[in-house]
């Protein structure tokens, strides 16, 4: 077998570029074991692509050009017609070319496809992130929720109404007083949104005579969906109140500014 004519056809090109069908693809690979001359030619011609690659750039381009254009015997200052005893063209080697070429492209398509599935994949993972944050959220409102209603179903449970008073008279608020544990679930679902640099503050009163004890504040008001808040509450309690405060809340109530209040049922 002649090595050198083998090499010089064109086919390792073809090889490489992946153009050839399967049959040949395995004669190329038996022969590539048996002559280390032609693995080696393989190496190189894959060295070749790489190269052409990295010169895809547009500082690169000319200087491709020029080599293709030397390649096939092109001159810008000679314009004669080329004789036709000058010899066959070997379409072989431009083939070569072509297949190199072809290959560079594919390369290139193949490097951005990958970068668009990696973008792709972040993306999802993201996406998968904030889902298992909601996920983990709606559990938890969840189990807030089977709280609220096992509360709300104790026999034992106090229940007292807030009205609405002459500063808002439509609004109103609910005190569910679970004396057990200490705690209020306090439903303020029909207050109005708090002006800028006011909060809610929450009163426990005794009546006789009358002493307010604040319960805290109420600033996750606007941030707060089901507008429910469980307080500790230890005070002897006769009624609740809620008045509108600067930010920070005050040491004892603004009276003007009482929107709902509450009495205890003495007979609960």
């Amino acid at each position: 077998m002649d090595i050198k004519a083998y090499i010089e056809s064109g086919i390792l090109e073809l090889y490489v570029a992946g153009a050839l069908s399967e049959k040949e693809n395995e004669e190329v690979y038996a022969l590539m074991l048996k002559h280390p001359e032609i693995l080696t030619e393989v190496q190189n011609i894959e060295a070749s692509i790489i190269k052409l690659t990295a010169a895809t750039a547009p500082q690169g381009s000319k200087n491709i050009f020029n080599s293709i254009k030397e390649s096939l015997d092109f001159n810008d200052n000679d314009n004669k017609v080329i004789p036709l005893n000058k010899g066959k063209t070997n379409w072989f080697n431009y083939a070569g070319w072509a297949a190199s070429i072809v290959l560079a492209a594919g390369l290139f398509w193949a490097t951005s496809e990958n970068n668009e599935l990696k973008s792709k994949i972040k993306i999802a993972e993201t996406n998968e992130q904030l889902l298992e944050v909601q996920i983990e959220n709606a559990n938890n409102s969840l189990t807030k929720a089977k709280e609220l209603i096992s509360v709300l179903r104790d026999r034992n449970i106090i229940s007292v109404p807030l009205d609405g008073q002459q500063v808002y008279p439509e609004a109103y608020a609910k005190v569910y007083w679970d004396k057990n544990s200490n705690n209020i679930y306090l439903d303020v679902q029909g207050l109005p949104t708090p002006p800028e640099g006011k909060v809610y503050q929450v009163w426990s009163l005794t009546l006789n005579p009358l002493t307010p004890t604040s319960l805290g504040i109420l600033d996750d008001f606007n941030t707060d969906e089901n507008k429910i808040f469980v307080i500790e509450n230890a005070n002897a309690s006769q009624a609740f109140g809620i008045t509108l405060e600067p930010a920070g809340g005050s040491e004892s109530p603004t009276l003007e500014q009482l929107y709902t209040l509450g009495v205890v049922d003495t007979a609960s």
